[in-house]
């Protein structure tokens, strides 16, 4: 198993040949030199700008790959895969997870990366540099740094924070970093990476002082839990921080929500206006690890896909599907109706249901996709949300593995609900009428009707809470590698909610009928009669945090001594 060896290998690539030719962003067209090397690059703004084009994708390739998913939705219980991945499913990921192993690597990659980026512009960038974007170039590897300890001190806790990979090289020593003072760290980066990136892109898809504002609002959010002062007791600083943050970019980044939810997984999507910030691929005939091979896992078929479509055995859980409104129980075993949440369709597909965009291919010829009602007492609401469809589907740009839509790493959707939850704060509800129109922006973006603090019938009051936003974003942002992070948010100051809500899911198997096929007006969902285990998980404080990977125990002993703070 590939490993990181904290003494030789997280130095990553002094040889920065990470940006790539044949793909559809300018910014990530091959520099003109076949090797990029300290003493030969760097030397005017072009080189320098290429040199931090591969920080967008490549470096972020093993987590995209399938880790993202397993981790972000998985373990949340948002989807699930009924034979595959299950330790991750089943909520008992162990030290030795290929998934656990693979994220964990590339974020240690993506740290590694960056810092040599910084290391390598300061020592050699030319007279040929302005200051403006050596400036910008920087503040892309501190942003790109900042968010992969994001991920690292959210799932694995107290992890080494690296600067200089250099320094490392021979240090038998190397200890990890207290949680709360890596916060402290990312934090600080993201604010000073705020000043110095531009606020508009100098090219599509590169970060803007927006992304880097927006990446603030989440990150003071969370950290409000990291150091609250007891359960639902959250630092109201860092809650009015969030807020702030929120308010600037939604006000000042001339960023928009896009009217259409499905619109915003149809090919080309990429780099649209409600995009902040997107891990950019590119569809690269021959080459490996600057594409997207996630749909590979998520088409349901090969007959939707291109030599791949290994999802089938993919979808949404019980749990999942029962926060859709419209959807009523009856009793413990069945959930049926319909519901106007166009989120639904455009994350899972269910019996019946039509994507005229995805070409799917049968024995007697091609068609516009219905997804099929296969019957049987196992079905599957399979994926839908980043499945783009064959080569013909997305201007010939797919083949196996290889696919050119990119990864959506923050929306301003999420700023919108950002604001509304640091309005409640620490309090229960609330009526604020701008945190309503916030949340409503997204909220009836998907068809539903607008949530009022007074219900219009009966008069009873219905104030906005922080259970109707987790739902919201869980409905908003599934099968997006978000739920978990949101659960994680959730643990620091309350893990004992945290816990109900992983174990009060039922993430077993089931079977979709609709009512007619095709065009149905309405589905039945029903448990699996046979299938009465492995529905339930069992979270608790000896296994919510993931372990770090044995493999890396072995090469840095250290990592099991006590945390220390970071400086």
């Amino acid at each position: 198993m590939q490993t990181i060896n904290y003494k030789k290998y997280l130095v990553g690539l002094v040889v920065s040949t990470i940006v790539f030719s044949s793909c559809k962003k300018d910014f990530l067209e091959k520099p003109p030199t076949d090797a990029i090397t300290d003493a030969s690059f760097y030397k005017t703004d072009e080189q320098v700008l290429a040199g931090t084009a591969g920080l967008y994708n490549k470096v972020w390739f093993d987590y995209n790959d399938k880790a993202s998913y397993n981790i972000g939705d998985f373990r949340s219980g948002t989807t699930f895969s009924a034979y595959n991945d299950r330790g991750n499913v089943l909520f008992n990921t162990t030290a030795e997870n290929g998934e656990n192993n693979a994220s964990y690597r590339s974020f240690y990659q993506v740290v590694a990366q960056s810092n040599l980026t910084i290391i390598n512009i300061n020592a050699n960038a030319g007279d040929g540099v302005t200051p403006a974007v050596k400036r910008m170039a920087i503040a892309e590897a501190r942003f790109m740094r900042a968010l992969a300890y994001r991920y690292l001190v959210m799932n694995w806790g107290e992890v080494p924070v690296i600067t200089n990979n250099l320094e490392h090289l021979n240090d038998t020593t190397l200890r990890r970093n207290t949680v709360p003072s890596i916060w402290r760290f990312i934090t600080r980066e993201m604010r000073a990476v705020a000043e110095d990136l531009p606020e508009i892109a100098v090219q599509p898809g590169r970060l803007t002082k927006w992304s880097a504002e927006g990446m603030l609002a989440r990150f003071y959010l969370t950290r409000a839990g990291v150091e609250a002062t007891g359960i639902n007791a959250r630092n109201q600083m860092f809650l009015d921080s969030a807020k702030y943050y929120a308010q600037r970019v939604i006000n000042n980044s001339g960023a928009q929500l896009l009217p259409v939810y499905a619109d915003l997984f149809k090919f080309p999507y990429d780099n649209n206006k409600e995009s902040l910030f997107e891990l950019q691929w590119v569809y690269q005939p021959g080459q490996w690890g600057a594409q997207n091979s996630t749909p590979a896992y998520l088409n349901f078929s090969p007959d939707i896909a291109n030599g791949d479509g290994w999802g089938g055995d993919k979808g949404a859980t019980w749990w999942m599907l029962s926060q859709y409104e419209g959807f009523a129980a009856s009793g413990d075993t069945m959930i049926k109706g319909r519901t106007v949440d166009q989120r639904l369709k455009a994350t899972y597909m269910l019996p019946g249901a039509s994507y005229p965009e995805i070409t799917q291919a049968l024995p007697t010829g091609k068609q516009k996709l219905i997804f099929p009602n296969n019957g049987g007492d196992v079905t599957f609401a399979s994926i839908k949300k980043y499945v783009v469809g064959k080569a013909e589907d997305v201007g010939g740009q797919a083949a196996q593995q290889n696919y050119p839509n990119d990864t959506y790493m923050q929306r301003l959707a999420e700023i919108f609900l950002i604001y509304a939850e640091a309005v409640i704060g620490n309090g229960t509800s609330t009526a604020d009428a701008t945190a309503l129109d916030y949340f409503n922006r997204v909220h009836t973006r998907s068809g539903l009707s607008p949530f009022t603090a007074t219900d219009p019938v009966t008069g009873t009051a219905t104030p906005l809470t922080l259970d109707v936003i987790f739902k919201e974003r869980v409905l908003e942002f599934a099968m997006e590698g978000v739920a978990w992070y949101d659960l994680v948010s959730l643990h620091y100051y309350n893990p004992q909610k945290a816990y109900s809500i992983l174990n009060s899911q039922d993430r077993g198997l089931y079977n979709i009928t609709p009512d007619a096929f095709p065009n149905p007006t309405s589905w039945t969902i029903k448990k699996t009669v046979w299938a009465t285990t492995e529905r339930k998980v069992n979270a608790n404080a000896g296994n919510f945090r993931l372990p770090i990977p044995s493999a890396e125990i072995t090469q840095a002993p250290n990592l099991t001594q006590p945390a220390v703070d970071y400086p």
